[in-house]
């Protein structure tokens, strides 16, 4: 039998009525809130982190083909539909879909109004379902098949600083030489939360594009590639390069919205120091208890000592108490985390600014691997700071202890 394992468990079953049972509950709740806090905030950053990626992938793709170009005008140099990548990237399993796109910048015009936006022509073979999330009114633009489709999707915030809705009709004046105008119909609004692409993008038919650019039906500005992990996307993006044409380049959608991802990024350097502070607290509170629990049965450590028990044994008593009451504190702050992000999850019941935030409510991303990892981290540095205040027992002396009161 383990001798100091009994010992700490029979105090604390008889200690329920006692104050050190308000101390070990205390100890218990210290380290439920805490677990809980960190579990939360790692759940609720992940899914923070991963609706933004989703968002910026599913409105860009994961990679970039275009072609290079060396001069200094904005307008998209065209690639060929013809090429390389086109005839091999079916046979490459790692890439889920392609969709052609091309830019226009250009000038919408109401009756009251004028608005810079870039027109996103789509080809194709544009992945309507994906991007149906971001619809909140309306429908998406038909393809036509004699010519260009003259309908088009506009964003919420567009919409509303024009004051167009659904089925309303508005021109788009193309800047080059000179102003080129074409009337549009306004078919759908969409809405992502992404400021930079609601309040210029507006998404159409890439033949528009063609037509003002002069531009062959086989001609594209470039290829949005989806791949089946996004976590290779660095692996995969040099892959992909050294298989395609010289003249054509790969750019990870993460590189062209840096300043997004690297936010993203600085928001783990946040929780790290939020997991320092709530470690730290937990520690001092542990260590606090324990000490506490140490000069209410400082008589008990005289008899033990006076009873043969080493010093060793004694520290190791309150060692496993000190445990006990971490392993119950860690199972009720699962309790408490599981059950506060399930009803997040579940019900939305917090609810976000979508213009400060970038979506509608509290995200919530059930990674068990970090739950697993911050149970066995905190039960870790929690049970070796422990080893503190048991020190104190090894300066206990029987003769003072016994006579303690």
């Amino acid at each position: 039998m383990n001798f100091p394992y009994f010992i700490s468990k029979r105090i604390i079953q008889q200690s329920q009525s006692s104050f050190s049972a308000i101390i070990s509950r205390i100890a218990v709740v210290s380290i439920a809130v805490s677990l809980a806090a960190m579990v939360l905030a790692f759940f609720i950053l992940g899914g923070f982190q991963e609706t933004i990626k989703n968002k910026v992938y599913d409105l860009n793709g994961h990679l970039e083909v275009t072609k290079y170009n060396f001069g200094n005008s904005m307008e998209q140099p065209p690639v060929s539909t013809n090429s390389d990548f086109n005839l091999l990237y079916k046979d490459l399993d790692y890439i889920d879909h392609v969709q052609d796109f091309a830019f226009k910048d250009g000038l919408l015009k109401t009756k009251e109004e004028v608005y810079g936006v870039r027109f996103k022509g789509m080809g194709r073979n544009f992945d309507t379902i994906r991007f149906k999330q971001n619809m909140v009114e309306g429908q998406l633009f038909k393809f036509n098949d004699s010519t260009y489709s003259q309908e088009v999707v506009i964003s919420k915030k567009i919409a509303r600083t024009l004051r167009l809705d659904v089925g309303d009709k508005v021109t788009i004046g193309f800047v080059g030489k000179r102003v080129r105008a074409r009337p549009l119909r306004v078919t759908g609004i969409y809405e992502t939360g992404l400021e930079e692409f609601d309040k210029h993008i507006i998404i159409g038919d890439i033949g528009l594009v063609r037509r003002m650019n002069n531009w062959a039906d086989t001609l594209v500005g470039g290829h949005e590639v989806f791949i089946n992990d996004p976590d290779r996307m660095e692996e995969l993006e040099e892959e992909l390069f050294n298989l395609i044409d010289m003249n054509l380049y790969v750019d990870k959608i993460s590189d062209k919205h840096v300043a997004l991802f690297d936010w993203l990024n600085l928001l783990n350097q946040n929780v790290v120091i939020l997991l320092t502070i709530v470690l730290f607290v937990a520690c001092v509170n542990m260590v606090s208890i324990v000490l506490i629990l140490i000069m209410e049965r400082t008589n008990m450590v005289g008899v033990l000592q006076a009873l043969g028990t080493t010093r060793k044994q004694i520290r190791r008593i309150f060692l496993y108490n000190g445990m006990l009451l971490i392993a119950k504190g860690l199972l009720w702050g699962n309790v408490v985390a599981i059950v506060l992000a399930f009803i997040q999850d579940k019900f939305k019941v917090i609810p976000l600014d979508p213009e400060n935030y970038y979506m509608y409510f509290v995200p919530i991303n059930w990674d068990f691997g970090i739950l697993l990892g911050l149970n066995i981290m905190t039960f870790l540095v929690v049970s070796l700071a422990l080893g503190i205040p048991t020190i104190v027992v090894s300066r206990i002396k029987p003769i003072a202890a016994i006579k303690f009161d």
